[in-house]
């Protein structure tokens, strides 16, 4: 590590795994360059430290294993019918093309060297509901999830003696002389630096902002991302003429509850909605005509939920059906998978993750379990202080949702059953799918409370292949990058208005290679230019 003369070749803002992957691939390349990592928080990783761990690669060694014929060319029609593109979204086209192109090598056999491999079964997610989405399983999960994966490249980092961690330091303030930036912090520092990458993350930490931007935002609305992510460096660098687009389009999720051990205000954490739970209304009518159901279009879920008034739902299912699908996103929630401990993580998707369910019964208050409906619908009513939950109501739905569970799946004309019927398939989500049972009579009931939480940007700051960001002329500004959430994931918006699934931390790691890249060869040929001969220095050493 180098002493902090606070003076560097390249500084880059934000410590996440774009962050991180820069440096680190700056460094490999360039390993004279002085590179300053800095961050707001003490640790490096960011929230990938704390993802599941969940990445869309397309054409991988290990799809061909499960059987899943996939091409680049299908998953760029599939990424543009999710995404939605305008005929000016350029850079976010061209971001998007050269994911699928370059998602296996560069992201896929790269983790490889850096001791990361993947459960040996790919998920099928996003398949699309009005319009196509993941034509085929391409969600392929980290094993030991992203935690795994930050761990990995820090040691990598604890090796490159040319980058220096900067911690708690908050950045306030860019400004940019004579072609060298000079960056203000909290503490009244200032870092100068040739090279500036932004690395710090997006806007939805920010619920002010995000309830702005969104159209029907509740005002209940939950924090999945850190009250960090506010936007601040994004307004640094549009005062120096960066341009940030696509700001409304966000990726959200429909299922958040109030996280037990919050860190923040509003902290919620994101949960995988039960396939087979009857989701219904904060009045306890069932949420229709379509009926809401995960691993189609969360962009629509996200929508629908938005317009459910009083700013939550409810999912209704029973003990037996909540241990078998019952999931939250994340390392935390995920030990199993996070401490690789394959065994146990097996025999819990296959019996059920009793763990899991019974913390929540006990930590979390949007939780509720009762022996019959009448008890149920008197503790949802105590929980929000209202009378809105009519038992009798609540029964006839249910008892309607049995009638046709009871039927068989040669019978169903429920379309919420007909799709898990589908979904039942694919062996990945058969195994965490609860086999046909009814809700009511097979043990104690269950109603969890569910609200809108917030998660990742899909816009950002406007960048080219090489991830140098653009002003409004699409020209590059000087010796200015930005990689990862801040970029929009590429382009300013390479997602468009939906994700695949999955392609945010891959997208992490592309921006910040291209960065890299991008900034060494700048450096190779400024060393080249300042110790190439002139030409009457040459003649003088001919002569």
């Amino acid at each position: 590590m180098i002493e902090n003369n606070k003076h560097y070749d390249a500084i880059i803002l934000g410590a996440g795994l774009a962050g991180m992957v820069t440096a680190l691939e700056l460094s490999k390349q360039q390993p004279n360059l002085s590179i300053a990592l800095v961050d707001q928080q003490s640790e490096m990783g960011g929230l990938a430290r704390s993802a599941f761990g969940g990445m869309a690669l397309i054409g991988t060694p290990l799809q061909k294993l499960c059987g899943v014929n996939d091409s680049k060319e299908l998953a760029l029609k599939d990424w543009h019918s999710f995404a939605e593109f305008s005929d000016e979204d350029k850079w976010p086209k061209a971001w998007a093309k050269y994911y699928v192109e370059n998602s296996c090598t560069k992201v896929y056999h790269w983790l490889k060297q850096y001791g990361v491999r993947f459960f040996p079964v790919v998920n099928w997610v996003e398949r699309g509901l009005f319009k196509p989405g993941n034509s085929v399983p391409r969600y392929h999960v980290i094993w030991g999830t992203s935690l795994r994966l930050i761990t990995q490249l820090k040691k990598a980092l604890k090796n490159c003696r040319n980058v220096q961690f900067i911690p708690n330091t908050r950045v306030e303030i860019l400004q940019q002389f004579s072609s060298q930036w000079h960056i203000e912090s909290d503490r009244g520092e200032t870092y100068r630096g040739n090279q500036l990458v932004i690395a710090s993350g997006g806007i939805t930490g920010k619920l002010e902002t995000v309830k702005h931007l969104l159209d029907n935002a509740p005002p209940t609305l939950l924090n999945g991302s850190h009250p960090s992510a506010d936007g601040h460096i994004h307004k640094q660098c549009e005062k120096l003429g960066a341009i940030s687009t696509h700001e409304k389009n966000m990726w959200n999720y429909a299922a958040g509850i109030d996280n037990p051990q919050a860190e923040f205000n509003d902290h919620g954490l994101s949960l995988i909605p039960c396939k087979t739970a009857l989701w219904v209304s904060a009045y306890g009518e069932r949420i229709g005509p379509q009926p809401l159901l995960t691993g189609f279009d969360t962009h629509d879920l996200c929508q629908q939920v938005s317009k459910q008034p009083l700013g939550y739902t409810w999912q209704i299912l029973n003990y037996n059906i909540a241990r078998k699908e019952l999931a939250i996103s994340g390392a935390e929630h995920n030990p199993q998978m996070r401490d690789r401990k394959a065994i146990r993580f097996i025999w819990n998707t296959l019996t059920g993750n009793d763990d899991l369910l019974k913390r929540m019964l006990a930590e979390s208050h949007d939780f509720i379990m009762a022996e019959s409906l009448d008890e149920l619908a008197v503790k949802m009513n105590a929980l929000t202080n209202n009378s809105h939950i009519e038992s009798e109501h609540l029964k006839s739905q249910l008892e309607e949702f049995d009638e046709q569970i009871k039927r068989g799946e040669d019978f169903y004309t429920d379309d919420q059953l007909r799709r898990i019927a589908a979904m039942r398939k694919w062996r990945a989500d058969k195994v965490r799918t609860s086999h046909n049972q009814t809700i009511l009579n097979n043990g104690p009931l269950i109603a969890i409370r569910l609200r809108l939480i917030s998660r990742k940007s899909l816009g950002g700051l406007q960048t080219n292949l090489k991830s140098e960001v653009l002003n409004k002329e699409g020209h590059p500004l000087s010796n200015l990058y930005a990689v990862g959430e801040a970029s929009g994931f590429g382009g300013g918006g390479s997602c468009g208005k939906r994700s695949l699934e999955g392609t945010f931390l891959s997208a992490c790691i592309l921006t910040a290679q291209n960065a890299a890249e991008s900034i060494a060869e700048k450096s190779i040929i400024k060393m080249d230019v300042s110790t190439t001969p002139s030409k009457n220095n040459k003649e003088r050493m001919q002569a």
